[in-house]
């Protein structure tokens, strides 16, 4: 089982940029997906999720209005589009899937991708 993200990069400040984690393994098409993210020096923590069929999304506050998450499970792929970008937004950012307990927690959940550098300068 494996998720790939993909799509970080270096954007100025008002930018945005796409990210996408690819599953492959397995089907994640009943699962909660989510993303997190950490920052040099701090805890890696929660950004967005989804429910199974896309009909639930979860969203930091420190994001909410930038940030939309969406997932293709047809293609069995998670996205998360960032507007706005701004420089408190750099981090590496990982996709996880499947959480045995609350979402918001990264701890619950079960499977994770490799991260992707997002950098926004000021």
């Amino acid at each position: 089982v494996q998720l790939q993200a993909s799509g970080g990069g270096l954007v100025q400040a008002g930018g945005s940029l796409r990210l996408s984690c690819a599953a492959s393994g397995r089907t994640f098409g009943s699962s909660v997906m989510g993303w997190f993210r950490q920052a040099p020096g701090k805890e890696r923590e929660f950004v967005a999720a989804i429910s199974w069929s896309g009909a639930r999304t979860y969203y930091a506050d420190s994001v909410k209005g930038r940030f939309t998450i969406a997932r293709d499970n047809a293609e069995n792929t998670v996205y998360l589009q960032m507007n706005s970008l701004k420089p408190d937004d750099t981090a590496v950012y990982y996709c996880s899937a499947d959480p045995s307990g609350s979402l918001y927690y990264d701890y619950n959940y079960n499977y994770w991708g490799q991260g992707t550098q997002v950098t926004v300068s000021s």
